[in-house]
């Protein structure tokens, strides 16, 4: 939902009627993961995809015809063995789509969801998309750290979602939650697709040179929340790193205080492009010793990170922690320029994350989504 927010809460505001497809489950190689919408608005036009293109006509006739008769639907797309013609997805996937109607009288919480979204608090979206009484399908109850609002029908139903899906906001992770028609944890009839909004991860970048402007764009349109630091006014400025937050500091210190004040977690990457012992062996220092990230590159020649693994060890780093950092950075592409270091640099991160081998696809026999495989039931 956060990709089509805008035009949606546009029409909300006007007072007309979407149609909201989203994909609560997904099976085999399927091309989007859950939570990835499509919206068709009150005026016809389509915004955001559901499969990359595979079933997104049928989607759309799906959605205009729920936005206009008002009755959610929850539909599962793939090829099958009864008729292969039929639509589905050409990679053999299999999803499931939930198709509601969305205005100001089915979902009057969306502004609030908006305001925690933009302002980067964490929030949850559970939404009942089988019930056996139809009149509680597409209700929802919007879910944050400290309690919840709206509800699924029942009191009993949103203590229990309430309290199961906060796990799963803190980690920002999208999944579905079966119960009782009334919430009983241990019945079966009502399922609760759960849309989490966790902030978006950090992507710190320490040298404000060429390579980092290039990977501040980079990581922006990766879905970061991008810091660019340098103790050197006169190269770290908003208009060279437009979109990206600038910070004139010691990169040492403000990573430290960034630390300090809780706002470095395990989705944080810190990308060091300053290659220069003053900054790189204080900052490093700070970096492998501190709580854990997803990821600590840092940029240099081998002989560079062969002089900087010596500094490290002076200054009192063993080998677990040296072996945290990924130098030099990035995957071994032949980049040449700053944009095609930074397609680099961002390809090892996706494959770190995902658990990819940066092995050419051609070369392999294996799944290529590396999350967990699940049987359609």
């Amino acid at each position: 939902m956060r990709d089509v927010l805008g035009p949606l809460l546009a029409g909300w505001g006007s007072g007309g009627t979407a149609g909201l497809a989203t994909v609560v489950r997904t099976f085999n190689s399927a091309p989007r993961p859950a939570g990835a919408s499509m919206l068709v608005t009150s005026e016809g036009e389509a915004v955001g995809s559901v499969s990359g293109g595979c079933v997104e006509a049928a989607v759309y006739e799906l959605a205009t015809e729920v936005a206009a008769e008002g009755r959610p639907q929850l539909v599962r797309y793939g090829i099958t063995d009864d008729d292969a013609f039929a639509v589905g997805l050409t990679c053999g996937g299999i999803l499931d789509v939930f198709v509601e109607p969305i205005s100001a009288a089915t979902f009057r919480e969306l502004d609030s969801v908006r305001q925690d979204i933009e302002g980067s608090a964490p929030v949850a979206v559970a939404t009942v998309i089988e019930h056996p009484d139809e009149s509680r399908l597409g209700r929802h109850l919007i879910i944050r750290p400290h309690g919840f609002e709206g509800t699924l029908g029942s009191d009993r139903a949103d203590g229990a979602v309430s309290d199961d899906a906060q796990g799963m906001l803190a980690a920002g992770r999208n999944s579905i939650l079966t119960y009782g028609p009334e919430g009983e944890r241990l019945g079966e009839g009502m399922t609760v697709f759960i849309n989490s909004f966790a902030p978006r991860p950090r992507m710190l970048v320490f040298g404000a040179i060429d390579f980092a402007a290039a990977l501040a764009r980079l990581g922006t349109f990766l879905g970061y929340r991008v810091t660019v630091c340098d103790a050197r006014s006169v190269f770290a400025t908003e208009r060279r790193f437009p979109g990206a937050e600038v910070v004139v500091a010691w990169p040492h210190r403000y990573l430290s205080e960034q630390i300090a004040d809780g706002l470095v977690d395990e989705r944080t990457v810190v990308c060091v492009l300053t290659h220069d012992p003053k900054f790189d062996v204080p900052l490093l220092k700070v970096a492998l010793t501190g709580p854990r990230v997803a990821y600590i590159g840092a940029m240099g020649s081998r002989r560079t990170h062969d002089d900087r693994l010596a500094r490290l060890r002076e200054v009192g780093l063993g080998d677990d922690e040296l072996l945290l950092l990924h130098s030099p950075i990035g995957l071994d592409l032949g980049s040449r320029t700053p944009e095609e270091t930074a397609v680099s640099i961002a390809a090892e991160i996706i494959s770190l994350q995902w658990g990819g081998s940066g092995t050419p696809l051609s070369a392999l026999a294996a799944r290529i989504h590396h999350d967990e495989a699940v049987e359609p039931a």
